[in-house]
């Protein structure tokens, strides 16, 4: 069995590099400034942290996503987007744009780019760019030090 005890807590990483996190959450603050959807962008960080697997971040986008309201199919079914109706076209392009600049392996085809400048000005593709770039940095850290995830309490989580 793996040894899954934190390297480092989320805490002692935001006292030890505070500059860190400050420069990283003036990007989030940007893209809403910006005039991006804040449930917009936590679906975007949901699914890039389900491609990276961070648990930290996974929990910390879900719990932001029901403060936002995101309806909970969103939540439920987002590793199978492509799959289901649930998602406006803005969603959709935003999730395709999330996951091309996540899997860089796979290289990011002019058919993305094209896609998300069709439903994005280039100011909010840009911003929209720069929040997927910095939770692809916040799943490194948390998977890298394994930030244990903030689980909601019993109150948080509605019944089935």
């Amino acid at each position: 069995m793996p040894d899954i005890e934190p390297r480092l807590t989320r805490k002692a990483f935001e006292r030890l590099a505070s500059p860190v996190v400050d420069a990283l959450r003036a990007i989030d603050e940007a893209a809403v400034a910006a005039g991006l959807e804040p449930a917009l962008l936590e679906l975007v960080k949901l699914r890039a942290s389900q491609i990276n697997g961070c648990a930290f971040c996974l929990q910390y986008h879900l719990n932001a996503a029901r403060a936002q309201q995101v309806a909970r199919e969103k939540l439920d079914l987002l590793v199978a987007w492509r799959e289901v109706d649930a998602y406006t076209e803005r969603e959709r392009t935003a999730l395709a744009w999330a996951e091309a600049l996540t899997e860089l392996t796979l290289g990011v085809h002019d058919g993305d780019f094209e896609d998300a400048r069709e439903i994005f000005s280039e100011a909010e593709l840009a911003h929209l760019s720069a929040a997927i770039g910095a939770v692809n940095t916040w799943n490194r850290i948390g998977v890298g030090f394994r930030f244990a995830p903030e689980l909601p309490g019993p109150r948080a989580v509605a019944a089935p």
